[in-house]
């Protein structure tokens, strides 16, 4: 059976999935996991990826590759997103991956995330009828999808994520009120310029942000996927976990059940993003897709 491995290769984590096609023509997973390398670190105050960012990043991938190789993957797409669209030195980080283990490194535009992220969306959850909004947020960035059915009516993304509104705004451990009112406003700020709004039937997150919130929301001691997977986080969920993280310290945070500890100190801002988002969007609740941009790479690849 042809065997196809993605590393998506994102402004917080770096994302490994093999597949297999059965012979229904679905897709079976053969491995999907994650590691939080950060790529974008620093970023935003220097607009380059450090030596040390580079070099952790670069040896991420080429172990993903080994593992692709190990698993009888045939072929191998990395893709990379915001962090490398934006790092002046994104040309040197692609050379050294292939140099590192002979994986060439697409960076994808911010639409093209958009389409791949409500292709997986799509096509891994029941959904309702009506105009649907999925969404991605991120560590650098946030694609918004609008569509109907299987048809994407628009699509946006947003160069804003929780690295960033991290490193800008939540500086101080345990944050002030002052900081999360500030970063509130910003992310407002932010999506409203760049369109936000309106009233979906539905309303669907993928990203670590969104997957992490409904790992602690069901508290998991182990991660199952099988749970996340179409769960809902509600306007009240995201309120009462932006009010939890808010109080405890990154060290504090790292003991939360369900919260990767590489994400504890990222997830404030995460849940903030969600915070203005639902309340941008009129929606009281969101679903939950464990499936992301990965999946809808792999989905096209298994189609050409």
């Amino acid at each position: 059976m042809s065997r196809k491995a993605i590393i998506d290769i994102g402004s917080n984590s770096i994302k490994f999935f093999v597949g297999e096609l059965a012979p229904d023509r679905s897709i079976t997973t053969v491995a999907d996991t994650s590691e939080v390398t950060r790529l974008s670190e620093g970023l935003d105050r220097t607009g380059g990826i450090s030596p040390q960012v580079m070099e952790r990043n670069v040896n991420a991938v080429a172990a993903f590759q080994a593992r692709a190789v190990e698993l009888g993957a045939d072929q191998t797409a990395a893709v990379g997103t915001m962090a490398l669209r934006c790092a002046k030195n994104s040309g040197e980080f692609v050379r050294r991956v292939r140099e590192a283990c002979g994986v060439e490194v697409r960076v994808i535009p911010g639409e093209e995330e958009a389409r791949l992220s409500y292709l997986a969306a799509h096509s891994g959850l029941a959904l309702q009828g009506g105009e649907l909004v999925v969404f991605d947020t991120g560590g650098g960035s946030t694609e918004f999808i609008f569509g109907r059915g299987a048809e994407v009516v628009k699509r946006f993304s947003v160069n804003l994520g929780a690295v960033r509104i991290t490193e800008n705004y939540l500086k101080s451990d345990p944050v002030t009120p002052d900081e999360v009112e500030a970063a509130l406003a910003q992310i407002d700020r932010e999506f409203a310029r760049a369109g936000v709004g309106g009233r979906p039937a539905q309303l669907v997150g993928i990203g670590g942000t969104v997957t992490s919130m409904s790992a602690v929301k069901h508290k998991m001691a182990r991660y199952d996927p099988d749970v996340i997977q179409g769960s809902t986080l509600t306007r009240a969920d995201i309120q009462a976990q932006i009010g939890g993280y808010s109080a405890k310290t990154i060290e504090e945070r790292r003991t939360i059940p369900g919260l990767h500890p590489g994400r504890a100190d990222v997830i404030l801002a995460g849940a903030c993003i969600l915070d203005v988002i639902t309340r941008r969007l009129n929606a009281d609740s969101l679903t939950v897709s464990y499936r992301g941009l990965r999946h809808g790479l792999a989905y096209d690849l298994f189609q050409a």
